[in-house]
């Protein structure tokens, strides 16, 4: 066993000591030890009951025969660090998650991994470890979050961000804005829609490393304490079969995971963290790809923001393996794929779609593209990303007068201040991963446009990223960003921007030669100032379109 490394041999008297002083028997420590990495914490909403979730694990683990240890990993709320300087620390956290997860593991030679994640970077971060350290290894999310009903109607966290340009714009009064934050998020769980979080949980459940359920059980319910019960006996089978992370993320579980994101409308952010997964995989990633994959998976799954349904609905309609049963019906999903209980092709044979609204089939599908997009053109020579499910019919195809802000914060006051009107495409640029550093979200703007009414009229452009909860022609991740000599950085209020997301086009209509011009009179921005981990973060970070990961030297 790995552990034996720690545990065994009169080299090792010391470190039997110091296991002894944990309390651990002889009979603990001659079995496999398993590292239990909780993301628990008493700031994300998401993570308050992973106490429960890590119990379950533990006691999971020793019924199979194997002795648990617990460690953590840390998180960022990314609805609490929204706009203020605490999002410049989200995308890079997904970097400390997986380098502290390898320290611990490579510190302390556990048998095997077991992880505990629900929310944003944390999943990404924890995928990239597994990978990276290519030990047995399998995820346990905390679950989605249930709806609330606020004001009579169902509503989630979407409701609570796009409130403030609501009632900005006359449109909710202070106590509509209220029974939003009494009612919106009710309790434990990863946001109700498909934000990042669920998405990244969705998508760990397809790429093989969780088992059925992990992506849409809600947090409340007890079947996720049997879930986490069933991983941590799980971990002793694939330790058993010497059954690690590469054997199951491989070409094809990747791009099963391409197939099924089109089909659930996932947040844009998948396309930071897959390619960073694929990258700790050893395998390659080409966004230039996700178009193919795009233009011939249809758009089954339409879950808040872009549609009514929440991740409870699908988990009531049978789950991911019924959204895998339809795909494979299409032909679009290899069933070989592994997962950590067989192949794709068991759990396809027990899949049942119980309800035919929440997953549709091909000919009643919200359209017949997938719910993601990647944009290119002179504005984004290497790509832009948009959650093309979310864009209101009129939106899909838009040419409009340029209307520039060079941070999140200048943009939302020049929102609220009335500065952008129908018809502009707003631009908010230095906030990629160079430029801000960190790409924040710019969930606050495009919630402003949502809720002042001008998603209807207005697309907002971003070298940043967003949430999850964005909805609308919300088109981020230009690449390259204007703080490496994108041409963001030379776009000026009144230029014509257009947008054709169904022709995977975007460009910016000015001419070559005033273009050329204002390069060479343009005196550069100075880079912000910034110390500490942002400052390693900017140094060492790659555009975008490579998933914003770091250099390997």
């Amino acid at each position: 066993m790995r552990s034996d490394m720690m545990k065994t041999g009169v080299d090792r008297i010391p470190h039997r000591a110091l296991f002894r002083a944990l309390g651990l028997t002889d009979e603990e420590l001659q079995r496999p030890i398993i590292g239990v990495v909780s993301a628990k914490n008493e700031i994300i909403p998401g993570h308050m009951h992973l106490d429960k979730i890590a119990e379950a694990v533990k006691a999971g683990i020793r019924m199979a025969g194997g002795t648990p240890i617990e460690f953590p990993a840390i998180g960022v709320c990314d609805g609490i660090a929204m706009n203020h300087e605490g999002m410049f620390y989200s995308l890079p956290s997904r970097e400390h998650i997986a380098d502290s997860v390898e320290i611990m593991a490579m510190a302390h030679p556990f048998d095997g991994l077991v992880f505990i994640p629900n929310c944003d970077k944390i999943v990404p971060g924890m995928l990239m470890a597994a990978l990276r350290l290519n030990i047995p290894a399998i995820f346990c999310s905390g679950g989605p979050m249930l709806p609330g009903l606020a004001n009579g109607r169902q509503v989630a966290l979407t409701d609570a961000f796009e409130a403030p340009g609501a009632v900005h714009a006359g449109k909710m009064t202070e106590t509509e804005a209220q029974e939003l934050i009494e009612h919106s998020c009710p309790g434990c769980g990863s946001c109700a829609g498909m934000f990042t979080a669920n998405s990244m949980n969705c998508l760990t459940e397809i790429l093989g490393m969780a088992l059925p359920g992990n992506g849409t059980i809600p947090a409340v319910e007890s079947q996720r304490i049997l879930l986490a019960k069933h991983a941590g006996m799980k971990i002793l089978d694939l330790i058993r079969d010497g059954i690690c992370p590469r054997d199951i993320v491989t070409e094809a579980a990747i791009r099963n995971g391409l197939a099924a994101d089109m089909a659930l409308g996932c947040s844009t952010n998948t396309m930071l963290h897959l390619p960073a997964i694929a990258h700790e995989a050893g395998l390659g990633f080409d966004l230039r790809g996700v178009n193919a994959v795009s233009d011939r998976v249809p758009h089954l799954v339409k879950l808040n923001p872009a549609g009514q349904h929440c991740l409870v609905d699908l988990n009531n309609a049978g789950g991911l393996s019924a959204v895998m049963k339809r795909l494979h019906e299409l032909d679009l999903i290899d069933v070989t794929a592994k997962t950590v209980d067989g192949t794709w092709a068991d759990r396809i044979r027990k899949a049942v779609i119980r309800d035919t609204d929440v997953i549709r089939d091909k000919a009643h599908a919200y359209s017949q593209t997938g719910g993601l997009a990647v944009l290119y053109g002179n504005l984004a020579p290497d790509g832009a990303v948009v959650k093309r499910g979310a864009v209101l019919p009129e939106m899909l195809v838009h040419t409009g007068p340029a209307k520039c802000f060079d941070s999140e914060e200048l943009c939302c006051q020049g929102l609220y201040a009335g500065k952008v009107a129908a018809g502009d495409v707003v631009v908010v640029r230095y906030e990629g991963p160079k430029g801000g550093p960190g790409m924040r979200e710019m969930l606050s703007p495009t919630a402003a446009l949502a809720g002042m009414g001008l998603d209807s009229t207005c697309a907002l452009v971003t070298d940043g990223r967003f949430s999850g909860v964005s909805r609308g022609a919300s088109i981020g991740h230009v690449s390259p960003e204007a703080a490496a000599g994108g041409l963001m950085a030379y776009i000026r209020d009144g230029d014509l921007i257009s947008i054709d997301i169904p022709n995977h086009r975007i460009e910016l209509l000015v001419d070559e030669d005033e273009l050329a011009r204002r390069k060479a009179d343009m005196v550069p921005q100075p880079p912000k100032v910034v110390t500490g981990y942002l400052k390693r973060y900017r140094a060492m970070v790659t555009s975008a379109n490579f998933g914003a990961i770091l250099r390997d030297e």
